[in-house]
């Protein structure tokens, strides 16, 4: 009777370490802990809902002829959050960038290190030939 191999769970969340470094560099910082605050509300459903009805009630409750501030206010607003979506694309260009910088260093090692194995290999295969076939 044989055991039964319980299924390999996959480790918990794994994250790449230079984006660790990144995200912890980025943790230090009251101003990028406030943008990426904004950043992530900015690119979520709630904000959309909070703005649908704050611009209905605007529109329909609030002012007779709402449209000259509210089209004040929606172009300030799109200012703002132009911002806060490039500070977004600054931080993904910086994660990219980071983690192509650590996997670069870490392939250059690992080529350093399979070359120095070949090499190794090659001149065991030859001392191994030379004792093997010249003393046959």
């Amino acid at each position: 009777m044989t055991a039964v191999q319980p299924a390999l769970q996959p480790p918990a969340h794994v994250e790449h370490p230079a984006i660790t470094k990144v995200r912890q560099r980025r943790a230090q910082s009251l101003q990028l802990r406030i943008a990426d605050a904004i950043t992530a509300f900015a690119g979520s459903m709630p904000f959309v809902y909070v703005h649908v009805v704050v611009f209905a009630a605007w529109m329909l409750l609030l002012e007779k002829s709402p449209w000259p501030t509210l089209t004040l206010v929606v172009s300030l607003e799109a200012i703002f959050l132009s911002t806060f979506v490039m500070i977004g694309q600054n931080r993904a260009a910086a994660y990219q960038q980071a983690k192509a910088d650590h996997d670069f260093l870490e392939q250059e090692l690992e080529l350093k290190t399979n070359t120095q194995l070949t090499r190794e290999i090659h001149v065991l295969t030859t001392e191994l030939h030379r004792r093997v076939i010249d003393n046959a």
